[in-house]
């Protein structure tokens, strides 16, 4: 498990490419709407510095991901955002989740001035919801039809962490 660099953009594309498909009411993106979808955006999020940061497993391939970003405004930038966590179907139950989710965390207490990191969960993906609360996430607000997908739709659970 490491820090993505701009050398793991293709593999971090191909990975978001089977996240998307493989859990589509986990993910507000979509294919073909999705910002992480092309190995400069990749890099442009990694070159970001501190400010943001995308930590990946591998096995010897990437096979597991999880992104942290800070707000850009200064009202917002005590906020930090945990995204794009996953783990491919023959990886789970590894706890590579959590061991990612860990270094998300640590990341944002590592940052000066950051007080709160912000993650967000679907219905559709419960062990998801029970990991963040077991890292102490909490729900702070539930947005029912948040998201639509071939006639299902699930709410979105916007939780927090006390840094």
């Amino acid at each position: 498990m490491r820090l993505l660099t701009p050398e793991d953009a293709a593999q971090y594309v191909d990975l978001r490419a089977r996240m998307l498909a493989d859990a589509p009411l986990a993910f507000g993106a979509s294919p073909g709407h999705d910002l992480m979808s092309s190995i400069e955006a990749v890099r442009e999020q990694i070159a970001r510095g501190d400010d943001s940061a995308i930590y990946g497993a591998f096995a010897p391939g990437l096979v597991a991901a999880i992104g942290v970003y800070r707000e850009d405004r200064p009202k917002t930038r005590h906020r930090m955002h945990v995204w794009g966590a996953y783990v491919t179907p023959p990886y789970r139950g590894r706890d590579l989740g959590r061991r990612l989710l860990e270094a998300a965390v640590a990341h944002a207490r590592g940052i000066p001035g950051v007080t709160v990191l912000h993650i967000s969960v679907t219905d559709a993906a419960p062990a998801a919801r029970h990991l963040y609360e077991r890292a102490g996430f909490e729900v702070w607000g539930s947005e029912p039809d948040a998201l639509r997908h071939e006639g299902r739709t699930v709410t979105e659970h916007h939780m927090l962490l006390h840094l």
